[in-house]
């Protein structure tokens, strides 16, 4: 049976991905096989598709998230018909990604949805929700409560940012948006950012320990901008950190962490554990109000992911973009 799906290929040092038309022989491993329905465009997905060494192994489908429903399966955890999300793992590294109608991964690297969850909304949430979810229970074990003070997030109109200022609104946090799209600030707000600064105040050299202002982060940023966040964060506050768009390099000082006892905890969606991944996605269903997703989505088909990630890699998309793999 056929169906389509993005391939990616390389010639010499060049990759190229087109949709292209292919059958059950080019699915990967696996002991469950998923009708895909909704996937979404990360920023992986993005340097994967530049050739920037995400995938490892040619031809692959790309798309580091689907959600869909189960087509067939091997283990009894997982019956046909069952709503199923799958983020992370080999997808889009060694083993065929969300780019496609169809999927075959194994079984624990699948989550069943809740009932208020649907395939589309899970996309809405995506890697991306999954990540902002991952920081919130850092905070949290950190004794990070609304009452500490304010919270900043970082890379606040990407889509860790946008779901982590939902999640924290929801739950009672006061939380302060950084971002450097002064455009961006009314969509910030309607989210539940309480206020909104420059990311541009972040990125400067900053002294190794400042006034402290931030009772915990989400940064998404990384580089000088986490340095000097680390210099502001209030006493045993926590700071998590899950990409590096600003940088890999921390140019940062021991100081706040022996002088304040601070926390950096570093936020892994690739390899989480699965019961992680299941509390993760049990609290998303409580702690997520899936209405303020919409102003964060918007929807693509398969022939339109490759200028998405062009965008996305300009700078240029907020919020989430979703890819409805039949369109």
């Amino acid at each position: 049976m056929t169906f389509q799906a993005i391939v990616a290929r390389q010639d010499n040092d060049r990759v190229t991905a087109a949709v292209e038309t292919v059958d059950d022989e080019f699915l990967t491993s696996g002991d469950v096989t998923v009708s895909i329905e909704w996937s979404t465009v990360n920023y992986k997905d993005a340097i994967a598709l530049a050739g920037q060494r995400i995938i490892q192994t040619f031809p692959l489908i790309p798309g580091i998230d689907f959600a869909g429903t189960v087509e067939d399966s091997a283990d009894p955890r997982f019956q046909k018909g069952d709503k199923v999300v799958a983020t992370g793992w080999g997808l889009s590294q060694t083993h065929n990604g969300g780019f496609a109608q169809k999927a075959r991964v194994p079984a624990d690297w699948l989550v069943k949805l809740a009932p208020s969850i649907s395939a589309r909304d899970a996309m809405a949430i995506g890697t991306a929700g999954f990540t902002a979810m991952l920081s919130v229970l850092a905070l949290e074990r950190g004794n990070v409560s609304p009452e500490r003070g304010d919270i900043l997030v970082t890379g606040a109109s990407g889509g860790v940012g946008s779901i982590a200022i939902a999640i924290l609104s929801t739950l009672g946090y006061s939380v302060v948006s950084s971002t450097g799209k002064s455009s961006e600030e009314e969509y910030l707000r309607d989210l539940g950012a309480a206020a909104v600064v420059d990311r541009a105040t972040l990125s400067a050299e900053g002294p190794p320990i400042a006034a402290e202002r931030w009772a915990g982060v989400v940064d998404a940023v990384g580089g000088r901008s986490l340095a000097n966040i680390l210099a502001q964060t209030s006493y045993g506050g926590v700071v998590t950190t899950c990409g590096f768009v600003g940088g890999r390099d921390i140019p940062a000082s021991v100081l706040p962490f022996i002088l304040r006892g601070l926390t950096l905890a570093g936020i892994d969606s690739v390899r989480a554990p699965r019961a992680v991944r299941e509390q993760a996605w049990k609290r998303l269903a409580t702690d997520l109000d899936l209405g303020k997703l919409a102003s964060t989505v918007s929807v693509v088909g398969l022939g339109d992911v490759s200028q998405v990630a062009s965008q996305m890699l300009a700078g240029r998309i907020k919020g989430r973009t979703l890819v409805d793999v039949g369109r």
